[in-house]
């Protein structure tokens, strides 16, 4: 059966990659000086404006308006021709963490010795064969040609472009396989000077042609570059940016579920993050192995909890293993109490504004400890087929 699927990306400089990235940075600084920091971090900017609002308790001392500044500047929004720069207008209203939701974190519901669950809810982790990282293919690659966007802006190769900009891009199944490359969009923010024909010409030749793997688009591949024929005004100058509304760009691009929590601005203790983090971590140790073609994972939390409530693995008709030994397996070597899936993973370090601005899956520039497999559990399941 032949079908279509699409998944866009963003750059680091989109206005709410910049809201994420600032959560994320002041998340960073505050575990740097307090790894037992909580926060919930919440980030709008506007033309000329940030907001920082949410929850923090701490016993570190962070300048949080210096922090943002020095985020948008390394975004690269440092002309005030963008409209928005690191001289933006910022307003800072935090307050600490309700006692009520500390008190069932603190202690858990079943185990006063150990972490209960920051929030109720569900998450999910997925992984396929798709590629080497174990992404979906359209989401992989329209991540692949944002980054690409950014690293050509920031080393000259394009000097025009300014830091904001999308992509996207439909891959064409026969099956489960990708078989092509049906359309490629790419919108890139610059400045007013360069004509519309040069940048649609670099933007094919530096951008898109490297990306794209060799022989999966055709001549009936489509191309959409800059489609409106202008994009000088971007950014948080063009459009109000907000924390946690790329949750689909941050994670599987649609392919996979969601739970609908957010990651950014929110401390290892909110189970939104760290349970999406881990369960990404086990699908991608299921298919690795080859156990399944694709593996997604949903687990449960009630607040106040340690324990998940629910967890369930699926493989969509491509497991070597039935769903219960593979669920039998995850029992056996994983601990999705939040205080083991924090120190599993080593998630009381600053690692988050890496993650903020491309994403926190699938990555090749940077090593998350998420993305790196147990190779005990990994010899085992193999052991298991």
């Amino acid at each position: 059966m032949r079908r279509f699927f699409t998944s866009e990306s963003v750059t680091n400089g989109h206005p709410d990659k910049v809201c994420d990235q600032i959560a994320d940075g002041i998340l960073d600084e505050l575990i740097k000086q307090d790894p037992m920091s909580r926060s919930a971090c919440e980030v709008i900017a506007e033309p000329g404006a940030v907001h920082i609002m949410g929850e923090i308790t701490t016993k570190a001392k962070v300048d949080y308006i210096d922090v943002a500044r020095r985020v948008i500047k390394s975004i690269g929004y440092t002309k005030p021709e963008y409209g928005f720069d690191e001289n933006a207008s910022i307003t800072c209203s935090l307050h600490e963490q309700s006692g009520d939701i500390a008190m069932g974190v603190n202690n858990s519901y079943s185990d006063s010795s150990t972490l209960g669950a920051g929030d109720q809810g569900m998450m999910f982790g997925y992984a396929s064969d798709e590629g080497d990282e174990y992404m979906p293919l359209a989401m992989n690659l329209a991540r692949k040609l944002t980054m690409r966007l950014t690293d050509l802006r920031e080393d000259g190769t394009l000097p025009y472009l300014r830091p904001d900009g999308k992509s996207q891009v439909t891959v064409e199944y026969d099956g489960r396989k990708p078989v092509r490359i049906e359309a490629v969009v790419i919108s890139a923010q610059h400045d007013p000077d360069v004509s519309l024909e040069k940048l649609r010409e670099d933007i094919r030749k530096h951008v898109i042609d490297p990306v794209l793997p060799e022989g999966m688009a055709d001549d009936d591949t489509k191309y959409f570059i800059n489609p409106t024929g202008r994009f000088v005004l971007g950014g948080p100058a063009a459009d109000t940016g907000l924390t946690g509304r790329k949750i689909i760009v941050d994670t599987y691009g649609g392919y996979a579920h969601h739970g609908g929590g957010a990651f950014s601005g929110k401390d290892p203790t909110k189970v939104d993050r760290t349970a999406s983090l881990a369960l990404r971590n086990i699908a991608k140790t299921i298919v690795a192995a080859g156990a399944a073609g694709e593996c997604e994972l949903q687990a449960a939390y009630a607040i106040g909890v340690a324990e998940p409530v629910s967890l369930a693995v699926f493989t969509y008709d491509t497991g070597k293993l039935s769903e219960d030994q593979i669920l039998s397996w995850v029992k056996k070597h994983y601990d999705l109490r939040p205080e083991g899936m924090i120190k599993r993973y080593n998630l009381r370090t600053p690692i988050y504004l890496k993650a903020a601005g491309e994403g926190s899956f699938g990555r090749t520039d940077v090593t998350f400890p998420w993305e790196v497999i147990d190779q005990e559990a990994l010899a085992d399941l193999k052991a298991m087929l």
